[in-house]
């Protein structure tokens, strides 16, 4: 779902860097809401296949700071973005002051409030938007955002986040939507783990288990991921929406938060065992779906 909010003026050029299964679909919205978008990747050729679509390409990341306002990233993890935050010929090294940098990464909430101060020290903002819906969610523009940073700031740059998602929640100040995408990744295994131990306790009576789906989607069990990823469990297809290998980093980004926080948390444990243990397996390709196969003990995989 596109934005009906014109992108002003005042929040172009976007530089846009990460260009992945996440990242390219919402770089498209971007351009199809109006917005004059700069690309820089360092596999070259995701950014030519955006040229086409009205992208201007950059050698080099330098190159594109020096022409944008705003900086939308959508990379894989804390070094990531530390890297071209931090980094020779990064954002504070080559970004314009005024400069706005919306994160979309999940990345360490402390990292995260690390480097928005950071940014403010060299009069720029960062925005930490982390986003929840995966690639379905990212083609057709319906992400739910939780939002960390100064609300001036997230109220500027909305008519770009519109143009992503649908649901935007100003959860707090920087850092904050970083602990929000962490609660939502512990919400998220937990109940495919429920799911996958309901799965596996119907069969062990000889129930059928898309009839026991049936039956909770319509009463207080009933959640967006029973009806999509217990669908995926029925037809055994695991073809990644978001990938096993990426949940395996969120899972260790809600473990430390945990541990931070002075909580047992014996849920968090269980999901990181069944992640790792996926991934040990060589699944870490495989949509996070799977996980539910691995909560269950004695169930085959």
């Amino acid at each position: 779902m596109m934005s009906s909010t014109a992108i002003p003026a005042a929040l172009q050029p976007v530089g846009c860097v990460g260009l992945g299964i996440m990242g390219a679909p919402m770089t498209r919205n971007l351009l199809a809401a109006g917005s004059e978008v700069h690309v820089w990747a360092r596999r070259p050729e995701q950014a030519r296949a955006l040229a086409a679509e009205g992208a201007t390409v950059h050698e080099n990341f330098a190159d594109l700071l020096e022409r944008v306002r705003v900086l939308v990233l959508n990379v894989s993890d804390t070094p990531d973005v530390a890297a071209l935050m931090e980094g020779p010929g990064g954002v504070l090294d080559r970004g314009r002051p005024g400069l706005i940098v919306i994160d979309h990464s999940t990345i360490e909430p402390v990292r995260s409030r690390e480097l928005a101060m950071a940014a403010a020290g060299h009069d720029m903002v960062f925005i930490d938007a982390p986003v929840s819906g995966g690639e379905p969610g990212a083609r057709a523009g319906t992400l739910s955002l939780m939002i960390g940073g100064p609300a001036e700031a997230v109220d500027r740059v909305r008519p770009l986040l519109e143009a992503v998602g649908s649901t935007l929640t100003h959860v707090g100040d920087s850092g904050a939507g970083q602990v929000a995408k962490a609660c939502n990744q512990l919400v998220v295994g937990e109940t495919l783990a429920a799911i996958g131990e309901a799965f596996a306790l119907a069969e062990g009576q000889g129930v059928d288990p898309a009839r026991i789906r049936e039956a909770l989607l319509g009463g207080f069990a009933g959640s967006r991921i029973l009806e999509v990823h217990g669908q995926r469990l029925l037809d055994n297809d695991f073809t990644p929406g978001f990938q096993l290998g990426l949940y395996q980093k969120d899972t260790a980004i809600v473990a430390e938060l945990a541990r931070r926080t002075g909580l047992e948390l014996d849920g968090v444990r269980r999901i990181v065992d069944a992640v790792n243990a996926a991934c040990a397996d060589g699944r870490g390709e495989a949509d996070v779906s799977l996980l539910a196969r691995y909560s269950a003990r004695g169930v085959p995989r």
